[in-house]
């Protein structure tokens, strides 16, 4: 028989788990975005800029963080000569991140 404790640590867990995969699909998102607006930069387009959007979000499975995915979209810009500040880069990360966050709320409202 369960007691009142245990059903608030499973639901506790349950919302844990809910918030996690949540947060994971906007970072996802974010990466994605973010992707795209690198590949253009980039000179990418199609096909292309869809490969490298995916390569964007399997980068940020590296470590635990944004500093990841940063690195990597900083190592891509500088190896082709794009100037783009970190700032910039940055700036258009939190941007994404706000976007997908809205975006997956209003897909899961």
């Amino acid at each position: 028989m369960s007691n009142g404790f245990d059903e608030r640590k499973k639901a506790f867990e349950e919302k844990f788990a809910h918030d996690q995969e949540l947060r994971f699909k906007v970072e996802a998102r974010r990466n994605y975005k973010l992707g795209l607006w690198v590949a253009e930069l980039l000179g990418l387009s199609g096909e292309e800029a869809e490969k490298y959007a995916r390569e964007v979000i399997m980068a940020d499975l590296e470590e635990p963080g944004d500093e990841d995915v940063f690195r990597k979209v900083r190592a891509d810009l500088d190896a082709k000569g794009v100037d783009v500040s970190d700032h910039r880069i940055r700036s258009h990360m939190q941007r994404f991140l706000e976007e997908a966050r809205q975006e997956i709320m209003n897909e899961a409202g």
